[in-house]
């Protein structure tokens, strides 16, 4: 379930551009998918940096959904390793919370292939702060 106002287009350009589409949402666990085409780099995989913008979108959700609708969350610090390549088809991300407080998140995200095969696994830490 994903809810209301949590779209692609609600979090700018990017995340729409590249195709992201979130299927599940919640401050717990986010998931969403993402076309490998358009997304890959000249020798015709996904891009590393795209594997950081899936995880970054779908992190940062689970982070805005924690904060709540009075305060604002920002990403600090994002790291990702990347396992295998893919070059068709659609990878899926899945963010799950490590950490909630009062002034940080952290999640976890795993990238996985239409194989079920890890692709990419990053960790996001956000900061929360009131809305300014």
């Amino acid at each position: 379930m994903v809810p209301e106002g949590f779209t692609t287009e609600a979090f700018g350009g990017l995340p729409a551009a590249m195709g992201i589409e979130i299927i599940e949402a919640s401050a717990k666990r986010v998931v969403a998918r993402m076309p490998v085409e358009g997304n890959t780099q000249p020798y015709g995989v996904l891009h590393g940096g795209a594997s950081c913008v899936l995880a970054e979108t779908i992190g940062s959700i689970g982070s805005a959904l924690h904060a709540g609708p009075d305060r604002i969350t920002m990403g600090v610090e994002i790291n990702a390793s990347h396992h295998r390549s893919a070059s068709e088809g659609h990878v899926t991300g899945v963010a799950t919370q490590l950490h909630g407080g009062r002034t940080l998140t952290s999640y976890e995200i795993t990238i996985t292939d239409d194989r079920d095969r890890r692709v990419c696994t990053a960790r996001l830490t956000c900061a929360l702060r009131d809305r300014p």
